[in-house]
């Protein structure tokens, strides 16, 4: 498959789809992250991470949901928190198998987000 972008190794919309929702399946039953997402919108956050993803991997789809910063800011993770989702992430992609580079490029498109993540209403705040 030389020269298949990320976004066909992972198995295009189909695969992104399928490892976004067994990543949010972890999420939910994990003890200190499940708790985030009692009141979420499921079908809408894992129809915009796999569109994060696509558009992350080089597919055609594009991210056209709130900005990361913005629709986390509700959120109070810490980095604990992130780094918790990271492991999660890794052992998802794991599991499906995905090469450890690829897996790489993957958490490194989340990862960049991490400060708009943590961020909180006060961030920025001018008193």
């Amino acid at each position: 498959m030389t020269g298949a972008t990320l976004y066909d190794r992972l198995g295009g919309r189909e695969g992104i789809e399928a490892v976004v929702d067994e990543f949010y399946d972890r999420l939910l039953d994990d003890d200190e992250l499940g708790p985030f997402f009692e009141d979420s919108d499921l079908e809408m956050l894992r129809r915009t991470q796999a569109d994060f993803l696509c558009e992350a991997a080089g597919g055609p789809e594009t991210y056209d949901a709130a900005p990361v910063r913005e629709a986390h800011l509700h959120v109070p993770f810490t980095e604990a928190h992130i780094r918790r989702a990271i492991d999660i992430l890794e052992a998802t992609l794991a599991a499906f198998d995905v090469a450890d580079d690829d897996a790489d490029k993957v958490v490194q498109a989340i990862a960049a987000y991490e400060a708009d993540l943590l961020a909180t209403p006060a961030d920025g705040a001018e008193d």
